[in-house]
């Protein structure tokens, strides 16, 4: 059994999917298994995965695309380590990445743990400042930002189970994170950057004006908030999500 499980989903992800799957494969820790959903990609993504020959990875090929939350949980049925962690197909791990995060979360006795990130332009170079694990995570401030990120969090199955994505919200990774906190008091923070995340200015973009309602109905749907409480949080969220991103648009 691996100590480590990393979980990917991937759809029509070449352009950037060797850097990532480098990122990984340089990384001092080796005690790891990767596995990697395809979402039913129609580019060559499907090819370059399996021509790297390490048995530590492990692809599943959807028959039909589901989403990256429904990747990542096909991911998850058959993840084995005790600690979870996750890597979109366009990001990037520094080479010390799960041993400085493993080590971390064992000299602290953490449940769960994250880390500083770079925020990137498509060709990995700075865009905006680091995005700073300088505050402990708790159920109640993750409801008014989302602090964690999937690329540079970790946790562990072990001692909080394994914690899936919610069908059918397009704020999926919040949701999950909302949830896994409902069960460990604390995330810790490791204010080191072990990762690069590419931002690509259409995302962002939707993130601040497309996606209000969907950020609602995380509230009102999956917390069960009443209306007027779960305006509350939609609006508390929007206010910080500028403020994480306002350098982007200036």
């Amino acid at each position: 059994m691996p100590e480590v499980s990393i979980i990917t989903p991937c759809y029509n992800s070449s352009k950037f999917l060797k850097e990532t799957i480098n990122s990984v494969l340089n990384q001092t820790f080796k005690d790891w298994e990767w596995i990697i959903t395809d979402d039913n990609s129609d580019d060559n993504s499907v090819q370059i995965i399996e021509n790297i020959e390490d048995s530590r990875i492990i692809l599943i090929k959807s028959k039909k695309n589901g989403g990256a939350g429904t990747a990542r949980n096909q991911s998850l049925e058959k993840a084995s380590g005790r600690f979870i962690t996750f890597l979109d197909a366009d990001d990037f791990w520094k080479p010390n990445f799960l041993e400085e995060m493993i080590s971390f979360m064992k000299t602290e006795k953490a449940e769960l743990v994250y880390s500083n990130y770079a925020r990137c332009d498509e060709n990995l170079n700075p865009k905006i400042e680091d995005f700073k694990a300088d505050k402990e995570v708790t159920f109640y401030n993750l409801l008014k930002t989302c602090r964690l990120s999937l690329l540079s969090s970790m946790y562990d199955s072990k001692r909080v189970g394994k914690e899936f994505f919610p069908a059918g919200s397009k704020r999926e990774d919040h949701v999950m994170w909302l949830n896994l906190l409902k069960k460990i008091p604390i995330g810790k923070p490791l204010n080191k950057t072990m990762a690069k995340y590419r931002m690509h200015e259409s995302s962002v973009s939707r993130k601040k004006t497309n996606i209000m309602l969907d950020q609602y109905l995380v509230y009102k749907d999956y917390m069960k908030f009443s209306t007027l409480k779960s305006c509350y949080y939609t609006a508390n969220w929007a206010i910080n999500g500028f403020l994480k991103y306002s350098k982007f648009f200036n």
